[in-house]
């Protein structure tokens, strides 16, 4: 489950915490909501090839705020943030967030990683 500054953007989304799950992201695979952890705050490099849905892309730095927003990344492109985060959160419906909104992760033990 994820929120932004209180309201609820996702109830259910998968996890990537490793090179191999997130280079595979969201290919070939039916709308739903992702977050990709990193170990450090890094720029971020995405491809939407074989993803067939707009998704909203977040890019969240180490406290938890929101520091980039693409809306409506088409599939068949490529978009680079121009600042850093540690996290990614791919949302395959769109939503109402704005930079410098606080987000909370609440993981169930339900979710699992891939």
């Amino acid at each position: 489950m994820i929120r932004c500054n209180g309201k609820l953007i996702s109830e259910k989304e998968r996890y990537c915490k490793n090179i191999f799950s997130q280079a595979h992201g969201l290919m070939f695979r039916s709308r739903q909501n992702l977050v990709m952890v990193f170990p450090t705050e890094r720029k971020i490099s995405l491809h939407m090839w074989f993803v067939f849905f707009p998704i909203d892309v977040l890019v969240v730095d180490a406290s938890m705020k929101i520091v980039e927003i693409k809306k409506n990344f088409k599939p068949w492109t490529l978009w680079k943030s121009s600042v850093r985060g540690k996290y990614v959160i791919e949302l395959a419906i769109q939503g109402k967030y704005e930079i410098g909104e606080k987000i909370k992760i609440i993981k169930s033990s339900s979710q699992g990683t891939f």
